[in-house]
């Protein structure tokens, strides 16, 4: 007889990989985490994938505006395993966003790994653009009012991605950037990356001197990769390093305006700084701040703070430089 699967990945207790291949996952999340519902922001959810059965939700101001919403694109983190718009975490920094930017905000749910791995969370969110593009195309149609009678400016479309989302973003971008996809009428003006998830063979001094977080380390991220990778992919893969031998030639690709954002004390650092400041060199449009004294996800999980209120001030003005 056969010895019994076992498990060889477990990620908090809530996400395990056995032996035999098989998942097991747990759907009691608790974050303990109250919803934000202060009247400044409705929200709406609609099916943007049937066949794989996807879902976004959409946050509108209530506040009249007398312009076109711009359209900013929220692709959430969780390490590619974890995460989707219901999350009170997520569904607050949303809410905030909406409401301290005076945008539209798209919150797109993404297949999740290991049973999904990569590149499935990046066609995923290809597709929500696509939705926007049909959107765009047949004036709102099947989202009865709320985005009808010229709500939207699809000409400003800016897409975010938080820590695995911003990784998301990067690939969004350079897909976007190859001619690989159209979206006319929709025109991404450019991308939003906070402390985006990358790797590499080789650690950084960052990942070196500070391998742990109050809540991170870099265990966590490693499993994160071995559940999301294509099997057999190794570290330095395309999808894990931008700038890794086989990624694609990032100084050929046209790529829109970037703003990155990461904490001083966070694991990621050196390697999100090091990602500014390779494109910097390739001439492509990057501004990158760094936050003293603050470590991973310091604005998604607490998105009313002071330091939170200093990041919306910076994401508007880097909104409003690129909507001309």
């Amino acid at each position: 007889m056969g010895s019994l699967p076992h498990v060889v990945e477990d990620c908090f207790g809530l996400l395990k990989l056995y032996s035999d291949g098989s998942i097991s996952r747990s759907t009691n999340i608790n974050l303990n985490i109250p919803i934000v519902d202060d009247g400044s922001v409705l929200w709406k959810d609609y099916v943007f994938d049937k066949h794989h059965n996807l879902h976004l939700r959409l946050y509108k101001p209530t506040l009249a505006s007398f312009t076109k919403l711009p359209v900013l694109y929220y692709i959430h983190g969780g390490g590619f395993c974890f995460g989707s718009r219901n999350f009170p975490n997520f569904h607050n920094i949303c809410h905030r966003l909406a409401s301290g930017l005076g945008v539209l905000v798209v919150a797109p749910d993404y297949r999740l790994a290991p049973e999904h791995r990569l590149p499935a969370a990046i066609d995923d969110a290809m597709s929500s653009l696509k939705w926007l593009q049909t959107l765009a195309m047949h004036g709102g149609i099947g989202c009865d009012t709320w985005l009808g009678d010229g709500v939207v400016d699809f000409d400003r479309v800016f897409v975010m991605g938080d820590s695995s989302g911003g990784n998301v973003a990067h690939h969004v971008a350079v897909r976007l950037g190859m001619g690989l996809v159209e979206l006319e009428p929709v025109r991404v003006r450019g991308y939003v990356l906070l402390a985006p998830f990358f790797g590499g063979s080789v650690k950084t001094r960052s990942e070196e001197e500070r391998p742990c977080e109050v809540f991170w380390n870099l265990d966590m991220y490693n499993r994160f990769w071995r559940l999301s990778l294509p099997i057999g992919g190794a570290k330095d893969h395309p999808l894990m390093n931008p700038f890794g031998p086989s990624s694609p030639k990032l100084a050929e690709v046209n790529l829109n305006p970037m703003l990155v954002v990461v904490g001083s004390d966070e694991i990621l650092k050196d390697r999100v700084e090091d990602y500014a400041k390779k494109l910097k060199e390739l001439g492509k449009k990057i501004e990158y701040v760094e936050f003293e004294g603050k470590q991973h996800g310091f604005f998604t999980d607490h998105p009313f703070s002071e330091v939170a209120e200093r990041v919306i001030q910076i994401i508007k003005g880097f909104v409003a430089e690129n909507s001309d």
